[in-house]
């Protein structure tokens, strides 16, 4: 297997999956499995769909192209607003769109209409997160808007929290959600089909047994794929924590120093970094980088290896611990947090495969 390159075990992902499906459908909620930090890898959707996710959802339109070019059969969302320069590819290849601006639901109206096709959106709200959405006020007025519009149909409204501003969650900002759906329903006589409330963050909420009943529609990848709620990142019961691996290879084993010698600067990153004085160190240099993984996200598999730092190319380890077991050429791993996978699976230096029942699928 070439490194640096990261494994997917496919079977975990389905079982993390049927988990959290299984907690939210046991409270009326659909998931919607979402593929973003994978970069809309074709596999990693297919396992969330064996695992009973309805759609699959993705905040670039790249890569939702990639799936359905892979033949992925799926419903397809668009979690990030459409800009105006791509709504006929929008259109073209999304059945359902999150929106916020009535200048791209117009667009979108156009582009539909163009294309002979109906296009789902779900309406975004703001509610203290303050990322994507309209205030509270502006809402009626953007449905009213949107309501007119040809070859658009609103399929629900949405929030979403805890990913800009940390907002979480909470039977508050939910009763809230719930309050304007049924303002918007008797304003304008409409029956939404989705009220989309959360994220993996919201986990918490559901098995405590107080969400809304009327919030119907979840937004899910990290929960799925990582194993944790995103709140306090604590493990999901009964779920994997290690779908993926980081391999990386050992490029060089030395006897080293563990303070810089000479006068010293900043590092190429602008950083000052302090140096514990531990004496002589056993020391591993690895095949990845900054430019391959958020470093800050890793953690070694094999005890006895701690992470110093890095530079673009390389990672050092100290290895002292392991007494001298570790050799040039064998390979170190590492499991990834949220921001770590997201950094590896962008990278086009770092190798993907895809493993299911013990077998390599290849990237």
């Amino acid at each position: 297997m070439t490194t640096p390159s990261v494994t997917i075990d496919l079977d975990k992902i389905e079982h993390n999956a049927r988990t959290i499906v299984g907690l939210c459908q046991a409270h009326g909620i659909e998931v919607c499995g979402v593929t973003k930090v994978t970069c809309g890898h074709p596999e990693v959707a297919r396992a969330m769909l064996r695992g009973g996710v309805t759609t699959i959802a993705d905040s670039r339109l790249e890569n939702i192209q990639r799936l359905r070019a892979a033949g992925v059969d799926a419903s397809f969302m668009l979690l990030r607003i459409p800009a105006l320069s791509t709504v006929d590819a929008v259109v073209d290849a999304v059945d359902v769109s999150l929106n916020s601006e009535p200048s791209v639901l117009e667009a979108l109206s156009d582009a539909a209409q163009r294309l002979g096709r109906i296009h789902d959106v779900i309406l975004m709200i703001d509610l203290g997160d303050l990322r994507e959405g309209v205030l509270p006020d502006d809402l009626v007025r953007l449905v009213k808007v949107t309501s007119g519009l040809p070859g658009i149909r609103i399929r629900g409204l949405g929030t979403n929290l805890a990913c800009f501003g940390g907002v979480v969650p909470s039977e508050e900002n939910m009763r809230r959600l719930v309050e304007l759906s049924v303002e918007v329903e008797q304003a304008l006589g409409l029956e939404l089909n989705w009220i989309s409330g959360i994220n993996s963050s919201g986990l918490e909420l559901i098995a405590a047994g107080k969400m809304h009943t009327r919030v119907n529609h979840a937004r899910i990848g990290e929960a799925i794929l990582l194993g944790r709620e995103t709140t306090k990142r604590k493990p999901w019961p009964k779920t994997s924590q290690d779908a993926f691996v980081i391999h990386a290879e050992v490029l060089e084993v030395k006897s080293k120093p563990s303070q810089p010698m000479g006068k010293r600067s900043e590092d190429a990153f602008g950083s000052l970094e302090q140096f514990e004085d531990r004496g002589n160190e056993l020391r591993a240099l690895l095949n990845l980088g900054r430019e391959d993984v958020d470093l800050a996200g890793i953690v070694p598999c094999e005890p006895g290896v701690e992470i110093l730092g890095a530079s673009s190319d390389y990672l050092v380890v100290d290895v002292s611990a392991t007494a001298g077991k570790i050799r040039v050429g064998d390979e170190l791993t590492f499991v990834p947090n949220y921001s770590a996978l997201l950094a590896v699976m962008t990278s086009e230096y770092v190798q993907k495969y895809t493993l299911s029942e013990g077998k390599r699928m290849g990237r």
